[in-house]
């Protein structure tokens, strides 16, 4: 069995109600988790690959609605420290944070059921240096406890949460933008 976030970060596992929760609104694996946030509006991480048609789509239509299965739900279940660990989920999980009406108490308070609070300020950290007029980011961290120390190589690289663009036509290099959801 893989190792989770939790064990690369040094800590325990925990039975975690946010995914019993997922499990409970049809979501199997980490892998529909991922599925559900492309679907709404994560597509630099893929295609969706549901079909209306599929038998298991129509089970799980509950996750993959929001009013059942919120944003910052599916954010904090993509970085949550019982999953397997991944990267790329990581990265999604970023990506989500950054969607539109996000509430930040909304975010600190599953990070705190969840075991997550790190890894939210870690990406917090790293946004609002990309972003830092951005409200929604301080107001984070605002609420977040100072991080501990992480065990290098577990995050990934803030580069890694945004889109950099090249030489632009004024010779400037580059303008990162937060990766997020679009519509």
């Amino acid at each position: 069995m893989p190792p989770t976030l939790a064990n690369r970060l040094g800590t325990s596992t925990h039975l975690s109600p946010l995914l019993q929760k997922a499990k409970r609104l049809g979501v199997s694996s980490p892998e529909d988790l991922e599925e559900i946030a492309i679907t709404r509006g994560l597509r630099y991480f893929g295609q969706t690959h549901r079909s209306e048609d599929d038998p298991y789509a129509k089970s799980a239509i509950t996750a993959y609605d929001p009013k059942f299965f919120t944003n910052e739900e599916l954010a904090i279940a993509l970085m949550s420290p019982a999953l397997p660990y991944s990267l790329t989920r990581l990265r999604m999980a970023a990506a989500m944070l950054g969607a539109e009406n996000i509430s930040p108490l909304d975010i600190y308070r599953l990070a705190r059921h969840e075991r997550c609070e790190l890894v939210v300020r870690y990406i917090a950290e790293c946004a609002s240096k990309v972003e830092p007029n951005n409200l929604f980011w301080s107001t984070l961290l605002e609420h977040l406890p100072q991080s501990q120390f992480t065990p290098p190589d577990v995050l990934p690289h803030p580069s890694r949460f945004v889109a950099m663009s090249g030489l632009d036509r004024t010779g400037r290099a580059n303008r990162s933008q937060w990766i997020r959801p679009t519509s």
